[in-house]
C-alpha cells in the first residue's frame, strides 16, 4: 500500500463518497490563524458533531485557551476536502474527522502524526479503555496508532416492538436474513402506511453499499479473493445481491434509490416502517426524549446466513494532518474531545442516551449510561466486539474491511458499483446486468493489484 500508482492517489484524493452516517444541513466556521492557542477542525455534520461545536468554546477553550475554528460539512464534502489538503499536505486543517477506512491508508502515505507518545504521555486519557476492535481499525501497518475514535459503531436490526406483539409476530434472539425476509412480508402494511423494512439505496459506498456488503459476507460472497480476482459475478454475491434489492423492493421503503441512513432514520421515527438495518448509532436518536417511538424499538444482532456475525465496524475518529504546525494543542482537543470527561459533559448536558458511545469500555460500565441505553446498549457493546474486520466472511480476503475494502481505490469504485446497484433498486436495469458491469469496474482494480 505504500507505493502508490498516480491513478490510485488520483481515486483517493478526488473520492467524495457517502459514508455511514448523513446529516442534513452543515455549518462552516473560520479559519483562525495558526499559532499555539488556535488550531482549524474539519468536521462531519452529524448531530454529535454539531454538539461537540456547540459545547467547545464554553468547556474547552475556556479552560485551555486554545481556540477551534471549525469547518463543518456534509460527509460526502468532507470527505472530498480531507484528502484533498491531507494529500496536499498544505496544512490548513489541524485534526479532521476520519474513519478507520482512511486511517491506515492515510498512515501508509506518511499524511497523519502517530499520536503514540501523546497516549503513553497522557494517563488522564486513558488509552487502554478505548474498545480494541475499535483501536485496532485505528492503527497502521507499521504498528503505530493515528486515530483515536469520537464514537464506534457496529450495525444491528431494529424493529417495532409493539407492532410485533400486535399482531402476534416474534423477533428471533440471532435471526437470519430469510427470517427478517419472512417477518418483512408479515408486517407489511401492518399498520397504515407502514412499511416492512428500510434500507439504504442511496448510491455511495458508506451508503448502499455499507449494509449490501455484510449481507454479501453473511451470504458466503466477497468482492476480492485472497488472491485478487473480482468476484461480484460470483453466485455468492449474486444471490446476496438479489436477496437485497427484492428484499428493499418488495417491502422497503418508497423512494429507496434515494433513502439513506437519514432518510431511514425519519422512516422509523415517523412510525412508517416496521423493521431497520442499519448502525448502531441510530439508537440514541430513536430513544431520544423527544422521539415518537421512544420505548418501542427492539434491537438484535445484524442478520445472518453463513457467518455466527455480520455487523460492520466503523468509527469516526480524530487524526492530526502530519503538516500541523500545532500537533500539541491538536491533542490536547483530541484528548478532550474522546475523553471521558467529554462524556460526562453530554450525559450531564444533552442527556446520556446522547453521549457519543462506542469506543470505551468504561462507558458500558457506567450505570447512568446503561439506564438511559438500556434498550440497545449491550446489543451495540457485542455488536462491535464481535466485528472481524480481518475475517468477515467464510473465505481469506486480500484486504481487511467488513463493509469495506481496506484500499484506496475502493471509495471510487464502492460509489460506481452503488450507482448501478441503486438503479437496480430503481428498476431500472436488473442485477445482473448491475453486476457484470460492477465486476468489470472491479476486475480493472483487481489486475493492478495482482500486478504490483
Amino acid at each position: 500500500m505504500r507505493s502508490q500508482s498516480r491513478r490510485t492517489m488520483r481515486a483517493l484524493v478526488a473520492s467524495a463518497a457517502a459514508g455511514t452516517l448523513l446529516a442534513a444541513c452543515a455549518g462552516a466556521g473560520g479559519h483562525g490563524s495558526s499559532g499555539d492557542d488556535s488550531i482549524n477542525v474539519l468536521m462531519v455534520n452529524n448531530p454529535q458533531m454539531t454538539q461537540l461545536q456547540e459545547l467547545t468554546a464554553e468547556h474547552f477553550t475556556e479552560e485551555t485557551g486554545i481556540e477551534v475554528n471549525f469547518t463543518v460539512l456534509p460527509e460526502n464534502e468532507v470527505r472530498d476536502k480531507i484528502g484533498q489538503d491531507f494529500a496536499n499536505q498544505s496544512g490548513q486543517y489541524d485534526v479532521a474527522t476520519i474513519s478507520n477506512y482512511e486511517t491506515p491508508i492515510y498512515s501508509a502515505n506518511g499524511w497523519l502524526q502517530p499520536l503514540d507518545e501523546y497516549l503513553s504521555s497522557d494517563p488522564d486519557y486513558d488509552a487502554a479503555d478505548i474498545l480494541p476492535p475499535i483501536q485496532r481499525s485505528l492503527t497502521g501497518e507499521d504498528g503505530h496508532v493515528y486515530a483515536q475514535p469520537f464514537y464506534g459503531e457496529s450495525s444491528f436490526l431494529m424493529y417495532r416492538t409493539d407492532v410485533f406483539e400486535e399482531h402476534g409476530l416474534t423477533m428471533p434472539d440471532r435471526p437470519t436474513w430469510e427470517e427478517v425476509a419472512a417477518l418483512a412480508a408479515e408486517v407489511d402494511g401492518a399498520e397504515e402506511d407502514m412499511k416492512g423494512i428500510c434500507l439504504r439505496g442511496l448510491p455511495g459506498w458508506g451508503e448502499v453499499i455499507a449494509p449490501l456488503t455484510t449481507v454479501v459476507n453473511t451470504f458466503g460472497g466477497t468482492w476480492f479473493t485472497a488472491d485478487w480476482e473480482a468476484a461480484l459475478t460470483e453466485p455468492e454475491f449474486v444471490e446476496a445481491t438479489e436477496f437485497y434489492v427484492d428484499l428493499v423492493r418488495e417491502h422497503g421503503e418508497a423512494g429507496a434509490a434515494q433513502s439513506g441512513y437519514a432518510e431511514c432514520l425519519n422512516n422509523m421515527v415517523q412510525g412508517n416502517t416496521a423493521m431497520w438495518y442499519d448502525a448502531t448509532a441510530g439508537a440514541g436518536s430513536l430513544e431520544a426524549a423527544d422521539s415518537p417511538v421512544r420505548g418501542s424499538i427492539g434491537y438484535v444482532p445484524a442478520p445472518v446466513e453463513e457467518t455466527e456475525s455480520s455487523g460492520w465496524l466503523y468509527t469516526w475518529a480524530w487524526g492530526v494532518q502530519g503538516a500541523s504546525a500545532n500537533p500539541d494543542a491538536a491533542w490536547e482537543f483530541i484528548s478532550w474531545a474522546s475523553g471521558t470527561e467529554y462524556e460526562q459533559l453530554v450525559g450531564e448536558t444533552l442527556g446520556w442516551e446522547n453521549v457519543p458511545a462506542g469506543k470505551r469500555a468504561s462507558t458500558y460500565d457506567n450505570p447512568e449510561y446503561q439506564q438511559a441505553a438500556g434498550a440497545f446498549w449491550e446489543v451495540t457493546r457485542d455488536a462491535i466486539s464481535e466485528a472481524d474486520p480481518l475475517d468477515p466472511g467464510v473465505q481469506e480476503r486480500p484486504a481487511p474491511g467488513v463493509q469495506f475494502v481496506t484500499i484506496p481505490e475502493f471509495a471510487d469504485l464502492g460509489t460506481r458499483v452503488s450507482q448501478e446497484i441503486s438503479a437496480a433498486i430503481a428498476g431500472r436495469q436488473s442485477v445482473q446486468d448491475a453486476l457484470e458491469a460492477s465486476q468489470d469496474m472491479a476486475e480493472e482494480i483487481a489486475e493492478e493489484h495482482r500486478n504490483r
